[in-house]
């Protein structure tokens, strides 16, 4: 059993996983910052310098300056500006996945296609010359 775990964990699908899921949780850091950092910004100065990240709406009694005071105080909320930055973060990652997926088949296409062009040529049967002289020389032979 533990040999057949070691064959399974060899294999190069398990490898490929592993190392796209450490990669994807670094790469969600990235696109985070890349959403918190700049995006949001970009977006805050069009809307009149709302944060979005920020936007919530109270559920419990008392009044909060921000979406932390009032978590803090352990008053419910309603915190749609993180949701709305959550569905902005996977539109950001869900293409930039398709981007990468749509390289990787790219090269692996590319690699494949030099091992077709390698294959060895089907050997040339006679020209329409090299038959019509054999049929003249055996009308010849025959005559």
């Amino acid at each position: 059993m533990i040999q057949e775990f070691k064959e399974f964990i060899a294999k190069g699908n398990v490898m490929d996983m592993a190392v796209g899921i450490i990669i994807g949780a670094a790469f969600t850091a990235i696109v985070t910052s890349l959403v918190g950092d700049l995006i949001n910004p970009i977006i805050s100065l069009f809307m009149g310098g709302i944060d979005f990240a920020g936007q919530y709406v109270q559920l419990g009694d008392g009044e909060f300056a921000s979406i932390t005071a009032a978590e803090e105080a352990g008053v419910a909320v309603f915190a749609w500006g993180r949701f709305l930055m959550a569905i902005i973060n996977f539109l950001i990652i869900a293409f930039v996945v398709f981007l990468l997926v749509k390289a990787v088949n790219r090269v692996k296409d590319a690699a494949s296609e030099p091992e077709a062009e390698e294959a060895p040529a089907e050997p040339a049967g006679p020209t329409q010359e090299e038959l019509l002289i054999e049929i003249r020389d055996l009308l010849k032979k025959q005559a």
